[in-house]
């Protein structure tokens, strides 16, 4: 193609230069499309999907490594000593070091002091219960004493055995074969695979009791929120559900990943925010919705892989931006927020309403339109988080138990893990360790705050 002059055209050189240019747009349309089906779509991974990011394979994109920046000179660190030591060991010189004259008889002082820590080697105490009883004189039954109260008949196991099986098996992810192992090994106590299921099972009714207590909890809350992920139970697939508020945290196992196991949850209960990804068996469970903007932001980031440079780009920075002014709501005024929100909702609004040529572009520009009334809610409410961290964080230890365990061979089992997961998910809200949750779970004392 000649260029024409940039002065004197008429109008009909002016039409033909439209039509050539319109007939040149056409051809690299076409060839940009006969590209993209030779080459394909980009491949999803866990920066743009929500495809975890074991399955991103050896493709992965790696992040370019930042440049090392110098650390600043800290003040040395060393380990405080023991305010109440055990024992205490003290040593008087008998000679000196130097010279080797005698100073056993001189007066010494403390010149140096440390702590030296050590395990004893760790038994099972085993206290052997004799019940003495006769036979009554007056009417001729046999009796016998009462049975102490801590030590009851039945399972030789105590407490601090039973939830130490608890907790090492669902906190630590170890398995039934290893954990009769380490016990023999380590503390010297032999308890067989089929003893521990049974300490596990005995456990149930207290579980039970200790998730309807958790469920009434969660009902109280103003906000909660949900995720749901897989686990394997008798080799099938089945779903573990998480729902949390600030003062309660319940998990479900259940076969199905439907709307209704969360209704059964809340049981006609509405509350004011919920918090979820996009997935239909999470939404129009409360008055309000916020949608998880980080998996949002995996979306926007496909339809970027996918060439749509004009408007995934600017959706993504809009968000970011908004997430970026959630960051900072303890340092806002509640009108400089409500304006902030104002200003993100109008923003997004212009964003949609504006042409869209890219076909991901597209397709992101539908999901945005479909959602965009859940985007925001945390710029109105200081409690609601702009995502769903918080049910990732709380579900990711039962991800990590099913891919070292390969999930439950029984449904008891999976019951048994989400009860634990309930209590000691509840009492970490208030500061309190896993063991000692399940040590008051087994004692009767255990009790949401």
């Amino acid at each position: 193609m000649t260029l024409p002059p940039r002065f004197g055209l008429s109008d009909a050189e002016k039409d033909a230069l439209l039509l050539e240019q319109a007939a040149m747009i056409q051809r690299l349309a076409a060839r940009i499309a006969e590209l993209e089906a030779i080459l394909g779509k980009p491949r999803k991974t866990s920066s743009n999907s929500h495809t975890p990011p074991s399955q991103d394979g050896p493709g992965r994109a790696k992040r370019p490594k930042r440049p090392a920046k110098k650390r600043p000179l800290r003040a040395g660190r060393f380990r405080p000593l023991t305010e109440t030591p055990d024992t205490t060991e003290r040593r008087m010189a008998d000679a000196c070091g130097h010279c080797g004259a005698d100073v056993s008889a001189a007066a010494q002082r403390c010149r140096h002091r440390y702590d030296h820590i050590d395990l004893p080697p760790i038994r099972p105490v085993v206290t052997r219960v004799e019940l003495f009883g006769g036979r009554c004189s007056g009417c001729g039954h046999r009796y016998r004493a009462e049975a102490p109260a801590a030590m009851p008949p039945g399972t030789p196991f105590g407490p601090g055995i039973r939830s130490l099986l608890m907790y090492l098996h669902h906190s630590h992810h170890v398995g039934f074969e290893r954990l009769s192992r380490m016990l023999r090994e380590l503390f010297g106590l032999t308890i067989s695979e089929g003893a521990i299921a049974g300490a596990f099972q005995r456990m149930g009714a207290n579980l039970d009791a200790a998730c309807k207590a958790i469920q009434d909890k969660l009902l109280t809350a103003r906000i909660i929120a949900s995720d749901e992920t897989t686990t394997r139970v008798g080799g099938a697939t089945h779903w573990q559900w998480v729902f949390l508020s600030n003062k309660a945290v319940l998990h479900r196992i259940a076969p199905s990943r439907a709307r209704r196991v969360a209704d059964e949850v809340l049981g006609g209960h509405k509350p004011e925010v919920w918090i979820s990804d996009r997935y239909a068996g999470q939404q129009e469970l409360g008055h309000s919705h916020q949608v998880c903007l980080a998996h949002v932001l995996r979306d926007v980031q496909y339809a970027i892989d996918c060439g749509d440079t004009i408007f995934a780009p600017k959706i993504r920075d809009h968000l970011r931006w908004a997430i970026g002014v959630g960051k900072r709501r303890g340092q806002l005024k509640d009108s400089t927020l409500a304006a902030y929100a104002a200003r993100a909702d109008d923003r997004l609004d212009r964003l949609v309403a504006g042409p869209v040529a890219h076909p991901a572009g597209k397709a992101l520009n539908k999901q945005v339109k479909a959602w965009r009334t859940k985007f925001f809610i945390f710029l109105t409410d200081r409690e609601v988080p702009a995502t769903n961290n918080i049910s990732e964080r709380e579900i990711r230890p039962s991800v990590v138990f099913r891919k070292v365990t390969n999930g439950f061979r029984s449904d008891w089992g999976a019951q048994i893990h989400a009860g634990y997961r309930s209590v000691t998910g509840t009492a970490r809200l208030s500061g309190q360790p896993a063991l000692q949750a399940i040590r008051d779970l087994i004692a009767g004392n255990f009790a949401v705050a």
